[in-house]
């Protein structure tokens, strides 16, 4: 039995005794650091019915718990909060009756019954991925695996945006002055290739515009004139309707993106079980809107465009369809919700992994999804994150000044490399075990420098912090998982112990009271959506059984029952740290 459901047991006991009130509800929650204690009830909400102060309830009801529950030892009250203590019996039997799952923290999969779609990533084929794109990847593989952890069935799709004005961009450039340069004759990955072109396509398009603004055009008018977005802009027509050399080129040069994506995923660690593409999706919807037209849904305006008005929601009149009849972004986005649906008909959820320069955008698609009569649209969640910035500034696509994703991943796979063996982590290791390992640190920092922020926050990416074996980082528990493992092989067996001989310092309760968190730990992170509660918490528990292994012998206790029982608690820490770093998209090596 847990923790609440005891004290909710005791509590209704203590109620109805004490001032005959039955089928209280009480709300516990965890006691805060600066107070002793394990749970804390609030109070307040009695004083009507007892006519007595927070405090005097408070009292009364420790007194009454204390007497008649023998799992708890003490309780203390602090304005109004009742901060409850359970004995170490309780902890020890619960470490007992948990210590062999290696699954803590980890339904089965399916077991909810829920089935969710999280997308992320969505690139454009224009450009290779950038930092801002491993943010994405990272929190929307993360925030799935942390889903899948609570049970759910979870669809990792990606929808690449390859088509648009922006790759024809990239296309019109490298037609025009790349000289049927190919990924096999420049050495460039096809996504590094490709995005090269759009680099040039801005230049030249820049070059154009300071051209007409000197000639006295003013400068909207000279964005629109100047001769390379007009050739742009016929290129994207040609696409539309199906020119076959625009075809062609098209095709050829996504494909080296898609291949320069897939080699970038595989580094960085993230897959997909479903592909869309926007090729095949930007026409979805307009028979939608044609159809919410007919039910007075969406109006036409004079210029033939058609809207919908949602003033009333608090948002502003928003356009689904040109007055030429062509689709707005929007439009495609309605269409693949209601696809998606129809594809996968036990789908509860869809989830948007998606910048949060876009917050008003799914605000606007959820809302017209509800408009139409899709009682799925109030499960629809935008999972928005903040901006990474580096310490100079913001990045910029167009003028080549990102942090591209694979210079990214070799640099932390040198700093890692550098670092570990200036530490004199690297005994016994071959040359592809050491590989191995320098990649798996360096994606460790990574990761978990990026997923211990909060999501929404904006944040400020440093590589040079995000290695370190002592600090807030990857490292230092993938180091202290190594530790833990190399204690276990040099026990050679982890014996059975008699927990009634033990007698838990304070550490150890602190650490078994961690691992009995977990299981919350991991329900919260799934309710909101954020790896970072998993990130921390882990560094917590590293942290604190760092402290219990500098201070209290393991393998040299001389008894051998504290001795089994500090292996089996640091086993179990641990496990914990696997899958709690696991859910992180983080491997934790056997050894360092």
């Amino acid at each position: 039995m847990n923790t609440n459901n005891i004290l909710t047991i005791s509590v209704n006991k203590a109620l109805k005794e004490l001032y005959a009130i039955d089928n209280f509800q009480p709300s516990f929650q965890k006691t805060k650091p600066d107070f002793e204690g394990d749970l804390t009830l609030v109070t307040f909400n009695l004083t009507k019915e007892t006519k007595l102060s927070p405090d005097a309830i408070g009292k009364a009801i420790g007194d009454f718990i204390v007497q008649n529950e023998p799992l708890v030892k003490s309780y203390n009250v602090v304005k109004g909060f009742l901060n409850i203590s359970f004995t170490n019996t309780f902890w020890l039997d619960y470490f007992v009756a948990t210590c062999n799952n290696t699954n803590i923290g980890i339904k089965e999969f399916g077991s909810s019954g829920r089935t969710i779609m999280l997308e992320y990533s969505s690139p454009n084929t224009n450009k290779p991925l950038h930092l801002g794109h491993v943010r994405n990847n990272l929190l929307g593989f993360s925030v799935a695996k942390i889903l899948e952890a609570n049970g759910h069935k979870v669809i990792k799709a990606n929808l690449v945006n390859d088509r648009g004005i922006h790759i024809c961009k990239s296309m019109l450039a490298w037609k025009k002055f790349g000289n049927g340069e190919t990924p096999a004759t420049s050495g460039l990955k096809g996504d590094h290739l490709v995005g090269k072109y759009y680099v040039e396509f801005d230049k030249i398009y820049k070059a154009q515009i300071n051209e007409l603004l000197e000639k006295g055009i003013p400068k909207d008018e000279a964005e629109k004139k100047a001769d390379i977005i007009i050739e742009a802009q016929t290129m994207l027509q040609q696409w539309e309707a199906g020119n076959k050399e625009v075809i062609d080129l098209w095709k050829t040069m996504n494909g080296w993106v898609y291949d320069g994506f897939k080699e970038t995923y595989n580094n960085l660690g993230v897959s997909f079980d479903k592909m869309y593409y926007e090729s095949n999706t930007y026409l979805l919807g307009k028979e939608i809107i044609k159809e919410g037209l007919n039910k007075t849904i969406f109006y036409k305006k004079e210029n033939n465009s058609i809207a919908i008005d949602l003033s009333s929601e608090g948002l502003d009149e928003k356009i689904v369809m040109r007055g030429d009849g062509t689709s707005v972004y929007i439009t495609q986005d309605i269409g693949t919700a209601i696809e998606r649906f129809k594809e996968f008909p036990e789908l509860k959820q869809l989830i948007y992994t998606v910048g949060n320069e876009q917050d008003y955008h799914f605000k606007v698609l959820f809302k017209i999804l509800e408009k139409l009569g899709h009682v799925w649209a109030k499960e629809c969640y935008h999972l928005s994150y903040g901006m990474v910035e580096l310490p100079e500034g913001k990045m910029k696509s167009r003028e080549g000044t990102v942090v591209d994703a694979d210079d990214l991943l070799n640099e932390m796979y040198n700093t890692a490399a550098k670092t570990t063996a200036e530490l004199g982590k690297v005994d016994g290791f071959t040359e592809d075990e050491l590989k191995h390992l320098y990649k798996t640190i360096s994606l460790g920092a990574l990761k978990y420098f990026i997923l211990k922020v909060d999501p929404k926050k904006k944040m400020l990416f440093n590589p040079a912090e995000s290695i370190d074996f002592n600090g807030h980082t990857g490292p230092f528990i993938q180091y202290t998982h190594a530790r833990i493992k190399s204690l276990i092989r040099k026990a050679e067996t982890t014996n059975s112990f008699d927990n009634s001989k033990i007698e838990l310092n304070k550490i150890e309760t602190e650490l078994i009271k961690l691992i009995y968190d977990f299981d919350a730990v991991v329900e919260e992170a799934g309710k909101l959506y954020n790896p970072g509660i998993i990130a921390n918490y882990v560094y917590e528990l590293t942290k604190l059984y760092n402290r219990f292994y500098h201070d209290h012998n393991i393998l040299k206790e001389e008894n051998k029952d504290v001795k089994n029982f500090r292996l089996s608690l640091s086993k179990t820490c641990a496990s914990i740290i696997s899958n709690a770093m696991g859910m992180l998209g983080i491997i934790v090596p056997e050894r360092m």
